[in-house]
Parts: C-alpha cells; sequence; structure tokens
C-alpha cells in the first residue's frame, strides 16, 4: 500500500531508535532545531495527493488504518463461520466500499428524507424532524446529549450546546478580512451546486443555498469563541427545563426530549446560553422554507460519505481541495475504514488490539507513566512560585490520576445494530441511532470511569478532567512515539513527552480549575492563581509572536493549554530520563548523547509538511501550536537543551527570559 511505503521509506531507525535519516545536518541545531531533526523527513516525505498534512504521526495513522483495512477485507468476506463482530464490521465495510450502492440504494433512502423535510407546512412540525435528524446522526441547529456535571463529577446530566455549523468555527461567518469573504463566496457556491446535485433548478439552488447559509450565519452571531470556550466556568450554566423554555420559547423543548427518548431530567446544562437565545430568534425570525432549506443541507452534509460521487466530489471539491488544499480525494476504503472505525468503534478496536498491542509494551509504557508521575510530584514540590497549600493539593491531585493504558476494560455491544452489505445509508443511520440510545441512557446515572471516549487504533491521547484520568489507546503504543527496541533516551522524549504532556493538562488553565475528584471547583490561593497567570502569559506572549502562515500568527490564547502541556511534558520527561539513569552518562549512540537523543525522540514525532491551505485552518481553529513551533518553542525554554546542543545565549534556540509554568 502507498500509505505503508511512506513510513517504511522514509523512516531509517539507529541504534537508538530515532531516525537518523530525518536529520538535515545542514542546520544548525541552535538556529532551528525542528529543522534540523525533521529537514531530511520532510525533504524525503512530499505531501501525498489525498491529504492535506503529512507527518509521522499520520504516517502511524496510515500504517494502523492499513492493518484495519486488512482486517475488514478478511471480515468482509462471505464465509461460513465468521464470528458476530466479524459479520458486522465486514458487511458495513462491504457496503460502503459498493459504489452502486451508494449511488442507488443510498440515494433512494436520502431521497425519501429528503421528502420529509420537503413536506413540513408549519414550524410545529419541525420538532419532531429535528428529532429524526438527531437519531439518524444528522443533529441539526444545536448539540445535545448526556455530559460529566463540572461540579458533581460523580454524575452524568444532560447538557446543550451550540452546534449547526458548516465551516470549521463562528469566525468563518464573522470576519471582514478579504480571505474569510472570499471562502464564505466559495461555500455559498458550494452549498448551490449540492442543491443542484439534488435536481434543483439554478434559481432555486440560488435561494435555498442563501437561505441555509443565513441560518447558519445567524448561529454563528450567537456561539462563542474558542477563546472563551476554554474557562470551564463559562460554558457551565446549570439550568432548569423551565428555565431553558424561556430561552427559546418557540421550540417544543418537552416534546424534543421525549421525542429523543431521553430519561426525564429537571435541569441541564445549558453551555452557551446566548446561543439558545439566538437559535430562538433565529426560528422566530426566518420562514419555513428557510428552515427546511437548512435542515436539508444539514441532512447532506452529515451523510456525505455514503451519498452518491457526484456529492462525495462536491463535498471534497469544498472541504479538502478548497479549504485545506488536498490535490485528490482520498481512496474509498480509507474512508470506508474511517467510517467503520467511527461508528463500530469497539468492534474494530478488539480486531487490532489483537494484532498490535503486546505485553511488553503495555509494561513498559505503564513503568514510564509511574517514571513521569514521580518526576512530577518533585516538580511541584520544588516550584519556588506556589505556596505549600496549594502544593500539598497539586500532589493530592497528581496521586488521584487514574492511567488508562493500552486497552480497555469492557467493549461496547452492538449487537442490536442491524448491518447488511447492500445499505450503507442505513447502516450509518442505524449505528447513529443506537449510538444516541446507549449515550441518552447515561443522564442521571452515575459516570462510568472505564469508558475511553477515543478508539483503539487513534493515533492520539488525552487527559479528561472530570475523570481525572490519562488515557492512551494502542493506537500511538507504537514507533515513533514508542518502539520496544529503542533506547530509554528516545522512549522518553517521545511517548515520555506525550505521557507527560497529557499528565500536565491536569494543571493547566483549565485542568487547574479541576479538584482531584474532577469538580470544577477553585482549589488555588489568590496568590497562587496570580503567579500562575503571570507565567502563563509568558506563554501567551510566546507562541502569540509564531507566524506558520504569511499575515497570520498563533493564537497565544487558543494554544495556551496544548503549549503549557508541551512544555511541562518534556521538562518533566527529561526529569524521569535522568531518574531512571540513575547518574549514569550512557554512551553516545549515532553520534549523540543521552540527552541529545531525547530532544531528537521528541522533535521526531512532529516531523511534518502541510499545505498552506490547511496551516490556515489550523491556525484559525486547534488549539496545538504548529509543529515546528511546538518543537521549537518547547526547546528554547529549556536550558537543558541549550547545555546538550552546547547552544550561545544569542541564538535562536535560547529564549531569554525563559517561559516555565511547570
Amino acid at each position: 500500500m502507498r500509505a505503508l511505503l511512506f513510513l517504511t521509506a522514509a523512516v531509517a531507525f539507529g541504534q537508538s531508535g530515532f531516525d537518523v535519516l530525518s536529520l538535515n545536518r545542514a542546520v544548525d541545531p541552535c538556529g532551528n532545531f525542528y529543522k534540523f531533526a525533521c529537514g531530511g523527513w520532510q525533504a524525503a516525505n512530499p505531501i501525498p495527493g489525498d491529504v492535506a498534512r503529512w507527518g509521522t504521526f499520520d504516517a502511524l495513522q496510515d500504517r494502523n488504518r492499513t492493518l484495519l483495512q486488512n482486517v475488514l477485507e478478511s471480515a468482509s468476506a462471505e464465509r461460513a463461520g465468521r464470528t458476530a463482530i466479524e459479520q458486522k464490521i465486514g458487511d458495513f465495510y462491504a457496503a460502503c466500499m459498493n459504489d452502486e450502492v451508494q449511488n442507488r440504494r443510498s440515494m433512494d433512502a436520502f431521497q425519501r428524507d429528503v421528502n420529509r423535510i420537503a413536506v413540513i407546512d408549519n414550524k410545529a412540525a419541525l420538532t419532531e424532524l429535528v428529532v429524526t435528524m438527531f437519531k439518524i446522526g444528522a443533529a441539526p441547529f444545536f448539540n445535545f446529549g448526556p455530559e460529566q456535571d463540572a461540579k458533581d463529577s460523580a454524575n452524568m446530566i444532560a447538557g446543550m450546546d451550540q452546534g449547526g455549523l458548516g465551516l470549521p468555527d463562528r469566525d468563518y461567518y464573522l470576519k471582514t478580512d478579504a480571505k474569510s469573504v472570499e471562502t464564505r463566496t466559495q461555500y455559498l457556491g458550494h452549498l448551490q451546486r449540492i442543491f443542484a446535485l439534488l435536481g434543483q433548478e439554478p434559481a432555486v439552488a440560488q435561494r435555498n443555498a442563501a437561505a441555509a447559509m443565513a441560518i447558519e450565519t445567524a448561529l454563528a452571531q450567537g456561539a462563542m469563541d474558542r477563546v472563551e470556550r476554554r474557562d470551564p466556568e463559562k460554558v457551565y450554566h446549570k439550568l432548569t427545563v423551565e428555565q431553558l423554555k424561556a430561552l427559546a420559547p418557540n421550540f417544543d423543548w418537552t416534546a424534543f426530549f421525549a421525542g429523543l427518548g431521553a430519561p426525564q431530567f429537571a435541569s441541564l446544562n445549558v453551555a452557551v446560553p446566548g446561543f439558545v437565545e439566538a437559535f430562538g430568534k433565529m426560528l422566530n425570525d426566518q420562514p419555513l422554507d428557510n428552515l427546511k432549506s437548512y435542515l436539508t443541507w444539514v441532512l447532506v452534509n452529515s451523510n456525505s460519505p455514503v451519498l452518491s460521487a457526484a456529492i462525495q466530489k462536491e463535498h471534497f471539491d469544498f472541504f479538502d481541495k478548497y479549504l485545506r488544499g488536498s490535490k485528490e480525494m482520498r481512496p474509498r476504503w480509507k474512508v470506508c475504514v474511517d467510517l467503520t472505525d467511527a461508528q463500530l468503534p469497539d468492534a474494530l478496536g478488539q480486531k487490532f488490539i489483537e494484532r498490535t498491542l503486546g505485553a511488553q509494551g503495555a509494561r513498559r509504557t505503564q513503568e514510564m507513566v509511574a517514571a513521569l508521575e514521580r518526576a512530577m510530584e518533585r516538580d511541584i514540590a520544588a516550584l519556588d512560585w506556589m505556596t505549600a497549600e496549594t502544593k500539598t493539593r497539586a500532589i493530592e491531585k497528581l496521586h488521584k490520576i487514574t492511567n488508562k493504558v493500552g486497552n480497555q476494560a469492557k467493549w461496547m455491544d452492538y449487537a442490536q445494530v442491524r448491518v447488511a452489505r447492500d445499505d450503507a445509508y442505513g447502516n450509518s443511520q442505524r449505528a447513529s441511532t443506537t449510538e444516541l440510545a446507549r449515550l441518552l441512557a447515561k443522564i442521571g446515572q452515575r459516570v462510568d470511569k472505564t469508558e475511553w471516549h477515543m478508539s483503539q487504533p487513534t493515533v492520539n491521547a488525552y487527559y479528561d478532567a472530570g475523570a481525572n484520568d490519562i488515557n492512551f489507546p494502542a493506537g500511538i503504543l507504537q514507533p515513533p512515539f514508542y518502539n520496544n527496541s529503542a533506547d530509554d533516551a528516545v522512549n522518553f522524549g517521545a511517548i515520555g513527552a506525550v505521557i507527560g504532556h497529557e499528565l500536565t493538562h491536569g494543571f493547566d488553565d483549565q485542568g487547574r480549575q479541576f479538584d482531584g475528584d474532577g469538580n470544577l471547583r477553585d482549589w488555588w490561593t489568590e496568590a497562587d492563581a496570580k503567579a500562575f497567570g503571570e507565567r502563563a502569559n509568558c506563554i501567551v506572549d510566546q507562541y502569540s509572536a509564531y507566524s506558520p502562515v504569511a499575515g497570520l500568527n498563533l493564537n497565544g490564547k487558543l494554544t495556551l493549554g496544548e503549549n503549557t502541556a508541551d512544555n511541562g511534558g518534556v521538562k518533566i520527561a527529561l526529569m524521569a530520563l535522568q531518574d531512571t539513569l540513575g547518574g549514569k552518562e550512557p554512551e553516545k549512540i549515532d553520534g549523540f548523547t543521552a540527552e541529545q537523543r531525547f530532544f531528537l525522540g521528541w522533535a521526531q514525532v512532529w516531523c511534518q509538511n502541510i499545505t498552506e491551505e490547511n496551516a490556515r485552518v489550523r491556525v484559525q481553529t486547534d488549539s496545538h501550536s504548529a509543529a515546528e513551533f511546538r518543537v521549537n518553542g518547547v526547546v528554547s525554554n529549556m536550558p537543558e537543551f541549550a547545555k546538550a546542543f552546547a547552544c550561545r545565549a544569542e541564538q535562536p534556540m535560547v529564549k531569554g527570559p525563559a517561559c516555565r509554568v511547570w
């Protein structure tokens, strides 16, 4: 497979475990460490046509995807003796791969849903239609589901949040710069072409496109921006159902909750009350025909992977080609692997675990987690800006963090999901309906702390503030993040820094607001909060000066949590490595000391190339900094790096004064 070749052709692990061919030795590591560590990789790995970003991170995800493809190809073969799981995932994949199914049967079923929208003749009938769309995975207007009560972390409550937009962020509808205006014009053209593909005359398609755009714009005007949403207190408003009704009295909330089959509840978290008010005003102001146009668009947009080839191509042309810079559509097998993983994650995840997770890797990773937690405790205890009282509480919280590494304790059961190998559209709808029912049943129940919120093949990890746990699925516990054959220095620099990153999230500008039990509660003294803010502002200013795209700088406030976690994670990972080495200085490997290998391990997990268009989208929407600045921003704050590579004070990779929180 081409994706697998990109990975194997580009990687030449030395004795240490980092990729020696990724280096660009013509670059001074003290001038630009990212280019030194990744310049060779970038030159050898142009972006494949079907993606808008290609990095070592993406290559590993593609390798996992290839493994999953093999699982699904085998499971999709109709043969005697297939297990129930193999039948589910195999037939789901087979239906997705069948172009005739998408172009004929799926479009016939889709048209029936479009007709349900078309026949509505009064706004009162909208509620039942919105219920139906939620059940089939095409939620319009807003988001609704279960969530952990931020101030009573043992219990699940109902939650409502802003939503309903087709563009990546509210600001795409509101900014007035030339590029934003151009994007809105292109988006409007995309909507018009979608309606034309549904058989509408040009004038009708143009009117419906404008109507859908107007409704999304009204929703965007009521939405909270990404930086504001970083404050957990600003998205916690526990209201009674009666108070919710007062915000938007022209929507039948009682019928909506009952229609979904949600358990009865008296209160819920309304994350952004102003958005609900904007939703209610929009319902009142917009004529019924405009609302029907918007709902039709949402139905198309939510189901595009299983609709006709023409709709799939139009979706690609705007969202992937124009917006992110991809040159060609993804191979169908990649789309279908990802769709199976998204809609039947535990069924496919079990097969992935069987083939990938080794006992040695799980054991060694757990040992690294323990070493990092010990290092972080020492780091907290040694802080010169935190009072003894808050240090005690911080260490208590650290001790309460639960570590979930490599595999989940229990798997979801898909026995009730009917999967047919000739009904891709129906399969997707039935999987969505079953998943929604599973989620809604949590309302009013105790929190299940064994549950994961990421599938096992995913190359990622996360910290959950409400559960106070770190989660590392098996998908990331592979090279270049973790390698059984690599020396400790490289593993601590790669997966160790990622583990440290997730641990540190418990103490970033968001995570620090939750206590050890996961409750949103202020456990800091006023002096400590002020000292934290001063140090965080240093990081905000540092990263706000970086420009990944001409004319656009990073948003240091949006990326603050991830930048804090990067800086803290690498710091405590190095401390853990030094503890593991026990004062010994290992010999050089591939010409590099242990400390140098550590920093190379950190840098090379972020090697990537990215289109300008995708970089532009990420600057505006991603809470993570661009790869080059994730690497250089961290090392420039670390005197340990300057010492390891003998950097002089005036060189770019030595920041003065350095920023440090943890």
